[in-house]
């Protein structure tokens, strides 16, 4: 097994842009092969990347330079970047296994009501559960969309932040909102919306207590209306004035489902993305999630927009919804990025999962050229970064860029004989990750998390949801 011959690198969770490189010891990865997903596409059969404290410092092929520094031996291993999460709804890890066989809208109806009794303490469980897995499978950035607050509920979007920040993930968390309840024709029950005004004042004060936007930042706010069924008109304007009076970005469902064209066509006379368009929420500091049901106009808007989008085909396939487009989407410039949706629509919750099935979906639709394996890669890494606008800090490995990185055991039984790694990586058996860093901070070793108590965190889940589903009948 791989090994450290020296202490590790540090960083505390949660760690800010200021950071004393004097002080972080250096670590050398050494022997591995090196996916880079830079933008010549570099690899190396083996090479090592030498770390300055949380920024990438060197790399190359062959053997690392002698420095005295921490040292992962990473023979029978790929480098890579960590996975970008761009589309979450963390809180769902406590409610996995319910409404298996429902359609988007009936899965709805049928967890709302179970969704409207969780409060802080059960975010909390629920999101140490569900970024313990996306840590264990090779993630360092984590987005979520968080859009249920009931009353007295307490701040479950705070803990939501404690919880990354105890696993030590990079976190883009949203703080997400709906207004329009059953009595005024949305989809959710009115216990679980807010008033125009509620939504735009917890917003604000979201943004001021949390949103960091350093170059380094660990923790970063955008702005959520959940969608267009179960939000108004005014939500989603005064939002996106706000968002944008506040540098932070955007994020909502778009097109989902085909029950979702429907209602907007039924309701607002347009398609999803003819409706936000009209609003004014489309552009570079956009990103959609799903983004299915596109007809050709909409993607074009997208793409002269620079509108991104969280394609999450786990979930996609879990609920029936359909299959995005993502080769179209790719091939007009759309930023694409890669999410594993809510638990409740892909109990797995696991990062790796995605590239292998947005590539499978692609393929079963338009052949076996339509998605390379490194372009599932790229979707992964470098696609999310773009998505949530960090492509000039995370995404790839390359010199001055954050100390994000996802190292696999490639040299199994069940990989043996694969000669590509990133082949082995993509399409093969989920591999052991001998090592995840994360700003520097070795968070995952020898496949397992050191930041928590995975045993306890899943005995701690299961007792939440059995209580949440209990209450709620």
């Amino acid at each position: 097994m791989a090994a450290v011959s020296a202490g590790g690198p540090v960083g505390g969770a949660g760690a800010s842009a200021a950071v004393d490189r004097d002080a972080i010891p250096t670590l050398v990865i050494d022997g591995c092969a090196v996916a880079t997903v830079d933008a010549a596409g570099t690899e190396y059969r083996t090479g090592h990347v030498v770390l300055h404290g949380n920024r990438i410092g060197a790399l190359g092929p062959g053997p690392a330079p002698a420095v005295d520094a921490a040292r992962i031996d990473g023979r029978g291993c790929l480098l890579t970047p960590g996975l970008v999460n761009t589309h979450n709804h963390l809180y769902q890890w406590i409610t996995r296994g319910l409404a298996a066989d429902h359609t988007l809208f009936q899965w709805l109806r049928t967890l709302y009501p179970i969704w409207a009794g969780i409060d802080e303490d059960a975010v909390r469980v629920a999101a140490t559960g569900a970024l313990a897995r996306l840590a264990r499978t090779g993630c360092t950035t984590a987005a979520d969309h968080h859009y249920v607050f009931p009353r007295d509920g307490g701040d479950p979007l705070a803990a939501e932040i404690a919880a990354a920040a105890e696993i030590g993930l990079r976190f883009h968390p949203t703080r997400g909102s709906m207004d329009l309840g059953a009595s005024s024709g949305g989809l959710p029950p009115d216990s679980v919306v807010e008033t125009l005004d509620e939504i735009l004042a917890a917003s604000a004060e979201a943004i001021a207590r949390w949103h960091d936007p350093s170059p380094d930042s660990m923790l970063r706010i955008a702005l959520a209306p959940c969608s267009p069924f179960s939000v108004s008109p005014d939500l989603l304007r005064e939002s996106a004035a706000l968002a944008r009076a506040e540098g932070v970005r955007l994020h909502t469902h778009l097109a989902e489902t085909t029950d979702e064209l429907d209602y907007c066509r039924e309701r607002f006379g347009a398609t999803p993305t003819e409706y936000l368009d009209g609003l004014g929420w489309v552009g570079p500091d956009v990103w959609f999630a799903h983004a299915i049901h596109l007809d050709d106009p909409a993607v074009a808007t997208l793409a002269r927009t620079g509108s991104g989008v969280a394609h999450c085909p786990t979930s996609n396939g879990r609920l029936g919804a359909g299959i995005a487009r993502v080769p179209d989407l790719l091939r007009a410039g759309v930023p694409v990025g890669l999410g594993v949706d809510g638990a409740a629509s892909s109990e797995s919750g696991a990062m790796l999962d995605e590239p292998r099935q947005a590539l499978l979906y692609a393929r079963a639709v338009g052949g076996p050229t339509a998605m390379s394996v490194r372009t599932a890669l790229e979707l992964a890494t470098m696609g999310g970064a773009r998505v949530l606008g960090r492509e000039s800090e995370i995404g790839s490995i390359e010199v001055g860029k954050l100390a994000d990185l996802a190292l696999w055991r490639m040299d199994t039984p069940a990989h043996a004989g694969i000669d590509d790694p990133v082949v082995a990586l993509i399409l093969g058996d989920r591999p052991p990750l001998s090592a995840l860093i994360v700003n520097g901070r070795i968070i995952v070793r020898d496949d397992e998390i050191r930041t928590v108590d995975e045993y306890e965190a899943g005995r701690a889940v299961a007792r939440a949801q059995a209580a949440l589903v209990a209450a709620a009948g």
